[in-house]
């Protein structure tokens, strides 16, 4: 499994207390503490919680699926996760699992929790839904994020005409319910939805991916804001399919920790400036 693709959950000034909720409910640890960024570890797995103001909600086009061993523990998640929260699909049982629910939590984080066949080496799964113009699109997106990470793969996937399951909106029957993919070693659900949600991909929810070089994150950046996509600020971008993702070389975290904080404070200002992260400018602006 992967750590240097990570999820990451914006906030509005309350990420430490879903940090500290988490760890919690799941029996993590926060491995960064600090006054914007905050990182936790949940079951060997990254999940970065950054307090970056009012301007985006978490919304559930991108769900966390939890893969539980026993019923006991897709219960014992449900309970904590919906204190405060809302559920979107009550706990039941239902075709494609034994135990499944879906709920939104107190922080507006959403969560399938799921009884799995076999355990997976990455219990929670990131899960993009493909709503409005992006519906029927899960499949060549798949295709995108393969093609533009190595150690990637297609796995399963399940269309919409391939089960018997009946649907409240009939689903065009070559579109994706569910599929498994694997970008540089990260699993990824994704599927296609019609229903008229009223939320779609924003940055209240992105993908991190820390690079080792300039050549690494040029060729990310370029795959991903081509064909539609837009370049952000400070290393955000947004691919054609308005998902949000940070391409972050990992020199930029170690000079932004650099014990001289007047050093570190020049490589933050540098960084401000930037679209895409050019590492060679971060170390100008370090020594001069």
């Amino acid at each position: 499994m992967n750590n240097d693709i990570f999820p990451c959950l914006w906030y509005d000034g309350d990420a430490k207390q879903s940090a500290e909720f988490y760890c919690k409910v799941f029996g993590g640890e926060i491995t960064a503490d600090t006054p914007v960024v905050m990182n936790i570890d949940l079951f060997g797995q990254r999940i970065m919680l950054l307090n970056g103001g009012p301007q985006f909600k978490k919304n559930p086009s991108i769900s966390f699926m939890v893969i539980c061993d026993t019923e006991d523990e897709v219960q014992k998640y449900w309970d904590q996760l919906l204190e405060g929260g809302i559920a979107l699909m009550e706990l039941g049982s239902y075709s494609w699992s034994k135990k499944y629910g879906w709920v939104q939590d107190k922080f507006g984080v959403t969560w399938q929790l799921f009884l799995g066949e076999k355990a997976q080496e990455q219990k929670i799964v990131p899960t993009l839904m493909f709503i409005h113009e992006n519906n029927g699109k899960a499949k060549e997106a798949m295709e995108l994020y393969t093609q533009t990470f190595p150690n990637s793969s297609i796995g399963n996937i399940l269309k919409y005409g391939d089960g018997s399951e009946g649907h409240p909106i009939p689903e065009p029957a070559e579109n994706v319910q569910h599929a498994h993919f694997v970008i540089d070693g990260y699993s990824l659900f994704c599927m296609d939805n019609s229903y008229d949600h009223q939320f779609d991909f924003n940055e209240g929810i992105s993908l991190v991916v820390m690079t080792d070089d300039q050549q690494q994150t040029d060729t990310y950046w370029n795959a991903l804001t081509s064909n539609g996509g837009r370049e952000s600020m400070c290393g955000w971008l947004k691919d054609k399919y308005g998902l949000s993702w940070q391409i972050v070389p990992k020199r930029l975290i170690q000079l932004m920790n650099d014990p001289n904080q007047e050093k570190a404070y020049k490589v933050v200002q540098a960084m401000m400036k930037m679209q895409k992260i050019i590492i060679q400018d971060l170390e100008d602006a370090y020594h001069s």
